[in-house]
């Protein structure tokens, strides 16, 4: 247990750190209670399910992200007698020979956050004077500290390059947190794609609020929200081969930089974001010339992961369910997302499911 009198004596303005508890790991994602989850179940009727991932060696190579890995897998190596054998299409009967089992055994090596991913609220924190000494200090969600609860790696002699730094851990805020959970509750679409369709643009609150009256979605408390822009869709169809041209064209998200916008995420209570995009909101290049004005590089994020705790997701593959509800006139399902129980990461792959 952490003393939060120690811990912080400020919060960020638009913060609601302390408000499940001055220990809380969960953010929002507290109001996926179990009336929340029977509100999700009522929405099956079909019994219709959707995958919302994208194949987990997609998007295809380093293209897009030139820091995160996609997969390779391995045969692991057998022990005893077929030590150093691949545990591939390996037959006991090299062993004995009165036996018929063949068995396969394979391990990867991967980026945690390279497909379709949840960011855990470790993901990004703030420079922020916390302590309220005049002095800054990096900080994540609810006040607990880069070094002290969030370490980074220990460098080593590794063989790949970018496998330098290693056992980085966060011993608050990871994705186990979100797993433990179990993330089932009530999920509702917002269709930015049927509006605008897929030419790159952001999004800001009026805009948004015409695509809500439009059809008529209504997003409450607890609500896990999934952004359908298309994006996901299109990355699909490059079969591993991302094409930057049109995927710069393209892309719609969220304009981080529309208060109005952070201020109805906040007043919604909604739980978590969702996006079948690369970050939920558009990322704008950096400027050749520095602000003067201090912030974040993504201030979508910094409101959502690092102020109010609420989860984010990214390149889940939204299109089918989409086009389902659109069909169908609905904007509501189940969702069941759980991350990977992996303490001390700080993303996940995921798997979602949508039940109607």
């Amino acid at each position: 247990m952490h003393d939060t009198t120690r811990r912080w004596q400020r919060k960020p303005d638009g913060s609601n750190w302390g408000e499940f508890g001055a220990d809380d790991q969960r953010g929002r994602m507290n109001l996926v209670d179990r009336a929340k989850v029977l509100q999700g179940v009522a929405e099956v009727r079909e019994g219709i399910t959707f995958c919302l991932s994208l194949p987990l060696d997609y998007p295809g190579g380093q293209t897009m992200n030139v820091r995160r890995q996609p997969p390779r897998r391995f045969a692991v190596l057998r022990d005893g007698k077929s030590a150093g054998q691949q545990g591939f299409c390996w037959s006991y009967r090299s062993e004995d020979p009165d036996l018929t089992d063949v068995v396969n055994d394979d391990v990867v090596l991967m980026s945690l956050q390279y497909s379709t991913q949840w960011d855990s609220l470790a993901h990004v924190g703030s420079h922020f004077d916390a302590d309220g000494d005049g002095s800054d200090e990096a900080v994540f969600y609810n006040g607990f500290r880069a070094g002290e609860d969030i370490k980074a790696g220990v460098e080593t002699e590794a063989r790949e390059p970018w496998a330098k730094y290693e056992n980085p851990e966060a011993r608050a805020l990871s994705i186990a947190v979100l797993a433990e959970h179990g993330a089932q509750g009530r999920g509702v679409m917002i269709d930015i794609e049927r509006h605008v369709g897929r030419k790159r643009q952001a999004v800001g609150y009026d805009q948004l609020m015409r695509m809500l009256d439009a059809d008529k979605v209504t997003v409450e408390a607890g609500d896990m929200v999934c952004l359908h822009t298309g994006f996901a869709d299109t990355l699909l169809s490059m079969n591993k081969s991302p094409d930057l041209k049109i995927l710069h064209e393209s892309g719609t998200g969220l304009d981080g930089h529309d208060a109005k916008l952070l201020n109805w995420i906040t007043d919604s209570r909604l739980a978590c974001l969702l996006a079948d995009n690369p970050a939920v909101e558009l990322v704008v290049p950096k400027p050749l010339t520095p602000s003067p004005i201090r912030g974040p590089r993504l201030p979508l994020h910094e409101h959502c992961l690092f102020k109010n705790g609420i989860h984010l997701g990214e390149l889940w593959h939204l299109t089918p369910l989409a086009l389902w509800l659109r069909a169908n006139n609905r904007s509501r399902f189940l969702l069941t997302a759980p991350p990977l129980r992996l303490p001390g990461a700080v993303g996940s792959p995921a798997t979602p499911i949508a039940t109607v």
